[in-house]
């Protein structure tokens, strides 16, 4: 797994130490801290072992966590929204206005900024090559009036505080969401120990994929956003920003730039749900015996003025005037900002945020032959529509039918002890009035018929906010981690449960949970009924799954090879903790465009690629004999 979000980075389980960080022993709770203060930039570890200061001062990994740890609490996690604009500097706008002039108006512009296509009534003269005199007659005459307005929302998940992951590669005006992609899956190469190239080597091409996207496309100024704007702004559009902006540019940036695959690819977008039907796509063609490999992930960077005025407007954000309301404020501080978010409490609506997550899937053989370190396994994601509606954001009905799967599904591979008792639930949990009903009455009647008395409930947008498309990878790296650590992260804003939530047979805690769990289900419920349900089982599990279907000696044969598989992970981990990160883009190498490639009846050989693409398929369809006619 790989990626970062307003906790962190996510290899090495950094983000979810973020979460759960007051339960932690001292000793990991350090180098939470160290690795995300090197992160933001406020320290860096030396090549010979010893770190320094922002300012390059020598200093003792203990004083610099000592000095740091309340700016990276601070400036970590959900809070004021840092970017200017959204403060004293305002929101950049314009405000039509209608001029009533008694008089001539008479000005002085480059030749270069006036319109090609004047009224007739306007009067040019030149004042010299560069310099243009118009006089405007007297009369009504319509304009555009440059101003700021306040932010009327002004907190969200933001990535870590100086951490920019553009850095890290040439990036040349890459839309924000792209940045984070590259970083986010070679964080994910780097955290599994593999090298990716001898990986790929051992496989037909055609037996990997990739499927990521998110779920509105690149909206930022690199993007459709400055596209779309690009002539009321008076800017001009760049060759970029269209072909940047499309909603699967993360999996054709993974298969150019990071992995050269040439194997299957493509991108669903389904609102919040996003990940978990880009998840479903990878464990089907798994599944099926169509690839041994699939990257699978998401890349959402929504925190712009119009992407945060559009939900507003929808009424589904937690403006200012709201959170006000909320606990009768004057006014609203830093730390009002950072408890926005209130899953399952008295709240108010959601809290934009940005993340990028990917994971690395493989088939159980694959796994075992190569060493792979084992996080966990999913054996099915659930998806079911909410036919009818009247609004077409409000929730509706087929998340009873992917929670309800996914439960009959756990319990019948692990049993009705283990889905009763070492199940939790990793909810949506968005934080506004609808979700807290809807989600819980899903909760409490799957709950009800499965004989589940006390299901633990956990909502990490509390933590990190909405991030959209991204949301449910949130949820699953999180759930990683609670599997490696046997935590549960609480809801530290859930004061009290709200009066209308369904309870009674959930669990809430505003503290983190000792919890060893067997299995988490990752819940998503998107605008437009975009409901899934994804299954994660424990590495624990996963491994007595293993030993069941491939014996003994093969799992220890596996456990042997991981050996060097965490050595070059812990290796990688070491590395990113002291702040040294190596994005994997490689741009322009081995491209090829068809003639260099080996084309016969049963296969196709491509320079650089081990191994031929088999053209040999699988025929369910019948076949007539030749010459016999349709």
């Amino acid at each position: 797994m790989g990626g970062v979000n307003p906790a962190g980075r996510t290899s090495g389980h950094q983000a979810f130490r973020r979460t759960v960080l007051g339960a932690l022993p001292d000793d990991d709770q350090a180098q939470t801290l160290l690795g995300l203060a090197a992160m933001m930039r406020l320290a860096s570890g030396q090549d010979d072992g010893g770190w320094q200061d922002a300012e390059g001062h020598p200093l003792e990994p203990a004083a610099i966590v000592e000095q740091t740890r309340q700016r990276v609490l601070d400036h970590t996690l959900i809070r004021r929204i840092e970017d200017p604009r959204f403060n004293d500097e305002g929101l950049p706008a314009n405000r039509r206005a209608s001029l009533a002039l008694d008089t001539p108006l008479t000005f002085r512009i480059r030749r270069r900024q006036l319109p090609e296509d004047l009224p007739p009534t306007w009067q040019v003269h030149e004042i010299d090559r560069h310099i243009l005199e118009v006089t405007v007659p007297a009369g009504q005459m319509d304009v555009m009036l440059p101003e700021t307005r306040q932010a009327q929302v002004r907190t969200a998940g933001q990535l870590p505080t100086g951490f920019e992951p553009s850095r890290f590669y040439r990036s040349v005006h890459h839309p924000r969401g792209l940045s984070m992609t590259i970083f986010a899956a070679s964080d994910c190469l780097g955290d599994s120990g593999l090298e990716w190239d001898a990986l790929r080597d051992r496989l037909d091409p055609d037996e990997v994929a990739v499927y990521a996207g998110n779920s509105i496309g690149q909206l930022d100024d690199e993007g459709w956003g400055g596209l779309l704007k690009s002539f009321v702004s008076g800017n001009r559009a760049t060759s970029k920003q269209m072909p940047l902006g499309y909603g699967q540019m993360p999996a054709d940036f993974l298969n150019a730039y990071v992995l050269g695959s040439v194997g299957g690819t493509g991108a669903v977008l389904g609102a919040c749900a996003s990940f978990l039907y880009n998840l479903r796509l990878g464990v089907e063609d798994i599944r099926a015996g169509r690839r041994r490999v699939v990257m699978v992930g998401t890349a959402d960077a929504p925190i712009t003025p119009e992407i945060i005025e559009g939900f507003r407007a929808m009424g589904a954000l937690a403006d200012d005037d709201s959170l006000r309301a909320l606990d009768a404020l004057e006014l609203l501080t830093d730390a009002d900002y950072q408890k926005a978010c209130r899953p399952f409490a008295r709240n108010c609506g959601f809290t934009i945020a940005e993340s990028s997550q990917f994971i690395l899937l493989m088939d159980d053989a694959l796994a075992l032959e190569t060493g792979a370190e084992i996080l966990g396994s999913v054996p099915a994601v659930f998806v079911n529509a909410d036919g009818w509606k009247r609004s077409i954001s409000a929730p509706g009905i087929g998340n009873y039918i992917t929670l309800g799967k996914a439960a009959s599904l756990v319990r019948d591979m692990l049993g009705e002890t283990a889905l009763r008792e070492r199940s939790f639930l990793h909810a949506h949990g968005t934080s506004t009035p609808k979700n807290r009903v809807t989600e819980s009455h899903v909760f409490e009647l799957v709950a009800r018929a499965y004989g589940i008395e006390a299901w633990p409930v956990v909502a990490i947008k509390a933590f990190v906010g909405h991030s959209q498309g991204s949301a449910a990878g949130d949820q699953l790296a999180s759930a990683l981690g609670s599997f490696a650590h046997a935590l549960l992260p609480g809801i530290p804003t859930l004061d009290a449960v709200a009066d209308d939530v369904y309870a009674e047979r959930l669990r809430f805690s505003r503290t983190p949970l000792s919890f060893a769990a067997d299995a988490a289900f990752i819940n998503a419920k998107g605008f437009g009924g975009n409901n899934a349900t994804g299954v994660l089982l424990s590495p624990a599990v996963t491994e007595r799954l293993l030993m069941q279907r491939h014996g003994e000696a093969a799992v220890a044969a596996w456990q042997a090879r991981r050996e060097t598989t965490r050595e070059a992970a812990a290796i990688y981990l070491q590395q990113a903790d002291r702040g040294h990160f190596r994005a994997r883009y490689r741009f322009g190498e081995g491209v090829l465009e068809g003639p260099e490639l080996e084309v016969s009846d049963r296969s196709i050989r491509i320079p650089g690629y081990a191994r031929p693409v088999s053209l040999v398929v699988d025929n369910p369809f019948g076949r007539l004999e030749d010459g016999e006619r349709g």
